[in-house]
This record gives structure tokens, sequence and C-alpha cells, in this order.
């Protein structure tokens, strides 16, 4: 399956990765798992359970605009696993708005 995954930090200023298969979503999981502890990410739910959809917005946020530019492995890595997660063939990360769109 191709993988279409964009990553918005608002206008003009997205970053876009394209590429086939992915990784389990097992293994992506923790990959989120890990990056949401290690930029001590903070998700205020009204249930206190943490999805998979604000991990991955959370890692986002909070990894910021920057990371996505100056490292590429990583962003990479990001936009793989997010496919992984969410098993969709395109995705939008929308963190001004802290949303995503398929």
């Amino acid at each position: 399956m191709q993988h279409h995954v964009i990553v918005s930090f608002g206008k003009d200023i997205e970053f876009e990765y394209k590429f086939a298969g992915g990784a389990p979503a097992d293994e992506a999981r923790q990959w989120f798992d890990h990056e949401f502890t290690v930029l001590e990410c903070d998700v205020a739910t009204p249930t206190g359970k943490i999805l998979a959809v604000d991990r991955i917005l959370s890692v986002a946020k909070f990894a910021g605009e920057a990371r996505f530019r100056e490292q590429r492995t990583w962003a990479e890595q990001f936009a793989k696993n997010t496919a992984a997660i969410l098993g969709r063939d395109l995705i939008r990360v929308d963190v001004e708005h802290y949303s995503i769109g398929y």
C-alpha cells in the first residue's frame, strides 16, 4: 500500500512523506509511547485515557516544526509509524488545529 502523510504546522508550513509499506502496528505504538515520554507530552483528556490520535498529535506538537525540518530520519519514522497505527493511505496531521484528517 502506498502511504502519503502530510504534517502541517499552519499555512505554508507542511512536510510531506510518501512511501510504500510501513512498520507493524505494535512497533509503531511502542515508538509513539517512547517519543511521548521523551518529549514530556501532556494531554488533558476528560476520561484520562490517551488515544492513539492524541499521541500522534502531541508528539508532532511537542517535537515542533524544527524537528520535522532538521531531523529527516526522525520525521520519516513519525510518518511511517502514523500510517501503521491509523492504517490509511492518506493522512493529514494538522498540528495547528490539533486534528487528523483522512
